[in-house]
């Protein structure tokens, strides 16, 4: 069941449909990225739809399921898209598309109840990831506010 829920997540994620990503969460679930914290519905779509417009063509990957653990249920995956869309930063700055790829290893747990996903955690190298959109640290510090 846990497996099979995330599964279903994971084709609505990489097919970029939002109200079928939504029908995997509980309402008040809590959804932890990097990049931020969201709390049910409406921000969890807000933090989905500001992936989809900073890349397009984002797709998750799954590349190793932990087999001996149903929930939570534990993922590793391989995140790829093309930066083409506005990214929107902690903190509120916003990048302008690079038309840069990036491929970034990250991992996510799912805690389900009651067959919905009721907390989510995913876990990626933020580093990572600008870096491979041409940005340094030192480069993310002097950007605008």
């Amino acid at each position: 069941m846990f497996w099979d829920l995330k599964h279903r997540l994971n084709a609505a994620v990489n097919a970029h449909d939002i109200p079928r990503i939504l029908t995997c969460y509980s309402e008040d679930a809590v959804y932890v990225t990097p990049g931020g914290l969201a709390e049910g519905h409406d921000q969890i779509e807000w933090m989905y739809q500001q992936t989809f417009q900073g890349f397009p063509d984002w797709h998750a990957a799954a590349w190793f399921e932990l087999g001996d653990c149903e929930n939570p249920a534990v993922t590793e995956w391989t995140y790829t898209g093309t930066h083409n869309g506005t990214l929107l930063m902690p903190g509120g700055r916003e990048i302008e598309p690079t038309g840069r790829s990036i491929s970034v290893r990250a991992t996510c747990t799912s805690f389900v109840k009651d067959g919905k996903i009721c907390t989510h955690r995913e876990y990626y190298d933020q580093l990572e990831l600008y870096s491979q959109l041409g940005f340094g640290l030192l480069e993310l510090e002097r950007m605008p506010a």
